[in-house]
C-alpha cells in the first residue's frame, strides 16, 4: 500500500459512500466531499492528492477537466461517457494530469474480462454458436447497457468475427434483432449490485460465462487501489495497467 493519502470524493450516492469506508479502512483520510449541489472550483486545489469520482455520464466530464485544470489526479467509475474518452486523453495529455478510468473496478470483474476474451478467442472457431449477454443492475442507475456489458461485448468483438457490433433491446422503442450483432439485454431489478452473463448457445448446448457481484465492497477497494496506484503517476489508465494484463 502507498503512504496514506488525502483523497477527495466526488460523488456521495452508494458508492462514494462505500467508498469513504475504503479509505479509511486502508488508512486514507477523506480530503474533501462534492456532493451533487456542490461545486468544484479553485478553492480545491492543492487540498487533496488525488480525487475519486463516482457521478452520472452528464456531469463526469466536467469534473475530469475541471480536476485536470486544477492539477488533481482523478479516477473515474462513472460510466455512459466514454465516446469523450480519446478527447479527454489528449487533454490529460498535454496538461500533464492523471486519469484512471475504468468500467468495473472490481477485481473479480477485470479477471470475467479476460476470461471472456480468452473464451471468445477460443469460439471463434466454432460459428455454430450464437452469442449474447444480459446484465442485470438497481435500478437507480443511470445508463443502460452498463459500461460493464459494453466492455464485455467490445472484447468479445476483438476476438470474434462473425459479430459486427451490440444493440441493446431497452434503448429502442422499435427494436428488430440484428443477427450480426450481439443483444445486450439490461434489466434494472431493486438492490441488484451487478450481475453480468455471456451465453454461447448452440442447438446441442449452452455455455455461460456469469460474474455476480454480492455488494459493492469490490467496486470500492478497486477504486480505492486505483487511487493509491495512479497518483504519482501522469497519464490515463486503466486496470490492465495496474492488474498488469
Amino acid at each position: 500500500m502507498n503512504n496514506s493519502l488525502k483523497i477527495a470524493l466526488i460523488g456521495y450516492g452508494k458508492m462514494g459512500k462505500e467508498i469513504e469506508k475504503i479509505i479509511i479502512q486502508r488508512g486514507h483520510t477523506v480530503a474533501f466531499i462534492i456532493d451533487k449541489d456542490d461545486i468544484l472550483d479553485e478553492s480545491y486545489k492543492n487540498k487533496c492528492d488525488i480525487a475519486i469520482e463516482f457521478t452520472e455520464p452528464t456531469a463526469a466530464v466536467q469534473n475530469i477537466l475541471t480536476c485536470a485544470s486544477l492539477s488533481i489526479p482523478i479516477v473515474v467509475g462513472t460510466t455512459g461517457w466514454y465516446e469523450h474518452y480519446n478527447n479527454i486523453c489528449n487533454q490529460i495529455n498535454s496538461k500533464q494530469g492523471t486519469l484512471f478510468t475504468a468500467t468495473n473496478f472490481s477485481i473479480g470483474v477485470n479477471l470475467f474480462f479476460k476470461a471472456n476474451q480468452q473464451l471468445a478467442k477460443l469460439m471463434s472457431k466454432h460459428n455454430d454458436y450464437s452469442v449474447s449477454m444480459d446484465e442485470i443492475h438497481h435500478t437507480q442507475k443511470k445508463d443502460a447497457p452498463s459500461g460493464t456489458a459494453i466492455t464485455t461485448a467490445e472484447h468479445i468483438l476483438f476476438e470474434y468475427p462473425h459479430k459486427k457490433g451490440w444493440e441493446c433491446p431497452q434503448n429502442e422503442s422499435n427494436f428488430k434483432n440484428n443477427p450480426q450483432m450481439i443483444q445486450i439485454e439490461a434489466i434494472r431489478e431493486d438492490k441488484v449490485p451487478g450481475t453480468h452473463s455471456v451465453y454461447w448457445k448452440s442447438e446441442v448446448d449452452t455455455i455461460e460465462l456469469k460474474h455476480t457481484a454480492h455488494n459493492r465492497i469490490g467496486f470500492a477497494t478497486g477504486a480505492v487501489i486505483a487511487a493509491e496506484w495512479a497518483y504519482n503517476k501522469k497519464g490515463c489508465f486503466t486496470m490492465d495497467n495496474l492488474l498488469g494484463f
